[in-house]
């Protein structure tokens, strides 16, 4: 591991596997934002009805409820790096077949649905197995900046960079997003392949152990740290509103505002200029709040983001909000990693990752339908306002453990680390 130091703050050096880590991380964004501003899009153009619109992306989000647990387990038994690099070749073949079906014209909305499964299923082991990853080539000092950096360099590549040309490569092709995804994919595993990080040592497992055993050890770890239980509370209830959002993004802006495409863009290139700022400025809003008063922050300013969005019938005012919303939601998030990262044990970590992630995305799909709900009962820009409602009670849920003086869980790896000041 090699850091260095930086007025007082620790932040990762690129050598020593990180910057290929890095690399792979971004290059991957890039196809990601190709294949998700394409996906709605090509949704859009096979059926006007924003139920089915929105049962795209609630199927994205089923995998974490039936695997999500499953891939923790996994991830903590297996070389993360192989299992990585694994998936990322697998998810390659998938979007390569895809792409194949989109230039025959046979896209269909139960053929996106099952896109959306596979791809989702798949990043169950990915995800768990990156965030396990990731300590062992820095060190726990360094774990904020260079999930910060992590972060930034995805939003630059899949906002600035992949989403705004997805309408330029629709023009060449219907399938040529997903061609171009299939490459990444194939480029990233490449990368991951070639780190040399070794796996964390593991305390041997219990005679009789079981991957159900297991699972129970991740969630009894979670529950009994009380910051983390109060933000997988909050990441839930937000999930439920982001999952309305998501799924009708492309129905507010094309649809309330009449935008069209490039308006469409427009909005999601806004998101991550937002996103860009916030990773920039994460490390002073964190050391001047502490890392769990930062998420509060964030939380209470996305709230009203998420009314302009929704009340405010102006392209202009909706740029501006999503703006705001990104960068606070980088400060969620990086801080939310960070936290989990730093406070539990490395050899649990992909199973404390696994349910959280799978406890916090379970309700996404159930706010993607209310969302296609929502909107055709009650116009296309009230998904914006139920997501609100529900940051607002994810805002209370946070709120208990935010307290000072909260100490981080010790390491199972000869590290130390500091106290957390919420």
């Amino acid at each position: 591991m090699t850091t260095v130091e930086v007025t007082g703050s620790h932040v990762p050096a690129w050598r020593g596997g990180f910057g290929r880590l890095w690399s792979a991380a971004v290059i991957s964004r890039f196809g990601d934002a190709l294949r998700g501003a394409a996906l709605p899009l090509l949704a859009v153009s096979l059926t006007d009805r924003p139920l089915l619109i929105a049962s795209v992306t609630a199927c994205g989000y089923l995998p974490w409820i039936v695997f999500g647990l499953l891939g923790g387990a996994v991830a903590d038994r297996v070389d993360q790096r192989r299992a990585m690099w694994t998936v990322d070749a697998v998810r390659a073949l998938l979007v390569a077949a895809f792409a194949v079906a989109v230039a025959l014209g046979h896209a269909s909305i139960l053929l996106l649905i099952a896109l959306a499964l596979a791809l989702t299923t798949l990043q169950t082991l990915f995800d768990n197995a990156s965030t396990a990853l990731l300590p062992t080539l820095v060190d726990r000092a360094a774990l904020s900046s260079a999930n910060a950096r992590l972060m930034t360099g995805q939003q630059i590549a899949g906002g600035l960079i992949g989403a705004p040309v997805v309408p330029l490569l629709i023009a060449a092709g219907a399938a040529v997003p997903f061609v171009a995804d299939a490459g990444t994919f194939l480029l990233a595993a490449a990368l991951v392949a070639s780190l040399r990080a070794g796996a964390p040592e593991r305390a041997p497992r219990p005679a009789g152990g079981t991957l159900r055993g297991e699972i129970a050890d991740g969630l009894r770890t979670l529950w009994r740290d009380r910051p983390l239980r109060g933000l997988c509370a909050a990441t839930a209830l937000c999930n439920i509103g982001m999952g309305a959002l998501i799924a009708t993004l492309v129905v507010l802006v094309t649809g309330w505002l009449d935008a069209g495409t490039a308006g469409y863009a427009a909005a999601t290139t806004a998101y991550t200029v937002g996103g860009l700022a916030g990773g920039v400025l994460n490390r002073r809003i964190t050391a001047r709040l502490g890392p769990l008063r930062s998420v509060l922050l964030a939380g209470l300013v996305q709230i009203a983001a998420l009314v302009v969005m929704g009340s405010v019938r102006s392209l202009t005012a909706v740029v501006a909000a999503l703006t705001v919303f990104g960068f606070m939601g980088m400060l969620w998030n990086v801080n939310t990693t960070t936290l989990m990262q730093q406070r539990t044990p490395a050899d649990m970590l992909g199973r404390v990752s696994s349910a959280f992630r799978t406890l916090a995305v379970a309700g996404a799909p159930l706010g993607a339908l209310l969302g296609g709900l929502t909107a055709t009962a009650w116009g296309l820009n009230t998904p914006a306002l139920l997501t609100a409602a529900f940051f607002v009670l994810s805002v209370i849920a946070l709120i208990p453990g935010v307290k000072p003086d909260v100490p981080v869980v010790a390491p199972q790896d000869g590290a130390t680390t500091a106290h957390a000041t919420g």
